[in-house]
């Protein structure tokens, strides 16, 4: 019997993380849709996928913490069954700012919701499956240019998962398991607004070789190819989806 496919996907509420739950959706995979705090999005993103015929729920649960990571994929595997999929897409951005002007609660709270989030999720993930699925962690370009003066902790955190991605596609290649990421680069999302300038995208596209920003649902394509059968002898590898930046 051909096991379901159950995929979770972290801060699915918005932008990047909703256009995959909804393209997974539709794609035969039962998902969950993770949020923190907009419980509303979540619903009706959920509500959208079910109108469809396909299968969703939403879960509440702050990925940063270890106890709210152990009650997600409880309630997950109680609704839907054993997760074979996880995308670690939950993150934050913050106001632009210099090095210099970040204080350390900023930095810890960035590793923490980034970083920390990505390894909590990935272990439970490994820790109940016992042969084959795959992981895709959501970094970004910032990770290659270092986002000097706008993003650099949030650079440095999505450097740490890119790091966490290539060690853990090794430790667990002879499980089956595939372990992949992609790099949004400039992305028409809400993200850019957290950030203080909400037309960000729209200033640097003239810098871009594709003279354009992305849409969330380019990213979500990269990440349901790296979670499919069709990359199946794909390890360890990074997608840039950032239009040639």
């Amino acid at each position: 019997m051909k096991q379901n496919k159950v995929v979770i996907v972290t801060g699915a509420g918005r932008g990047i993380g909703a256009a995959t739950a909804r393209l997974l959706a539709s794609q035969g995979y039962a998902v969950c849709v993770n949020y923190r705090t907009n419980q509303s999005c979540a619903d009706k993103l959920v509500s959208q996928i079910r109108q469809t015929g396909e299968i969703a729920i939403a879960v509440q649960a702050d990925v940063s913490l270890e106890s709210d990571v152990t009650q997600l994929f409880y309630e997950v595997e109680h609704h839907l069954g054993k997760v074979t999929h996880l995308v670690n897409n939950a993150g934050m951005l913050l106001p632009q700012s210099r090095l210099v002007d970040l204080d350390v609660a900023r930095f810890n709270q960035m590793m923490q919701t980034n970083v920390t989030s990505c390894f909590l999720c990935s272990k439970a993930f490994i820790k109940r499956i016992d042969a084959g699925g795959a992981i895709v962690n959501v970094s970004s370009a910032a990770a290659r240019s270092g986002a000097p003066f706008e993003y650099i902790d949030y650079a440095a955190s999505k450097g740490a998962m890119d790091t966490l991605t290539k060690g853990l596609s090794l430790e667990v290649a002879e499980l089956g398991i595939r372990v992949n990421s992609v790099r949004p680069g400039f992305i028409h999302t809400q993200m850019h607004a957290d950030g203080g300038e909400p037309e960000r995208v729209t200033r640097l596209a003239p810098q871009i070789p594709l003279k354009r920003g992305g849409t969330s649902d380019e990213v979500a394509h990269a990440i349901a190819w790296l979670l499919s059968d069709e990359a199946s002898y794909v390890t360890g590898s990074f997608i840039d989806v950032a239009g040639g930046k």
